[in-house]
């Protein structure tokens, strides 16, 4: 069901949630919604956004694309002059949005499933930039390397 753009933004109370989430344990989630209360269900990510600053979308494209092979795709028209870049292959959809205010992202990150996760941080080290090993997590072998703006992104390749 589309969004109606003309109807109004509403605030949520943090309690309603709660109060509601007590009265029926079913629901998923539950919001507020002009007076009436509506159980909604998140279905699956669509994409993951992150920060980077103005005017460096090469950078990202370099890197995206020909580092990690995330196919670069146009934004559309009506987005697009707001400078950033997104990047899709499949289901995995990166989209990178300019913020005046930049900081990178280092402690929330995505974290990418990919087949050799030792020759993407290969490839990433021969691109120049850095492959941090982090403590293991079962059924993976897994990296953290940062983007050209310091966004953290975590590599993981599933074990037997």
């Amino acid at each position: 069901m589309a969004a109606d753009r003309n109807a109004p933004r509403v605030s949520f109370r943090p309690k309603l949630v709660a109060e509601v989430a007590s009265l029926n344990q079913e629901f998923r989630c539950v919001c507020g919604c002009w007076g009436r209360l509506v159980a909604v269900g998140i279905r699956r990510l669509d994409h993951v956004q992150l920060a980077m600053p103005a005017g460096r979308e090469a950078e990202a494209v370099a890197f995206y694309e020909g580092v990690l092979g995330v196919r670069h795709v146009p934004k559309p028209d009506h987005l697009a002059v707001r400078g950033g870049c997104w990047f899709e292959d499949g289901d995995l959809k990166v989209h990178l949005g300019v913020d005046a205010s930049f900081r990178p992202a280092t402690k929330a990150h995505p974290a990418f499933i990919v087949d050799d996760v030792r020759a993407v941080a290969a490839a990433v080290v021969a691109a120049g930039f850095a492959v941090d090993d982090d403590e293991p997590l079962d059924g993976f072998d897994r990296v953290y390397v940062s983007d050209p703006f310091g966004n953290r992104i975590e590599l993981m390749q599933p074990i037997a």
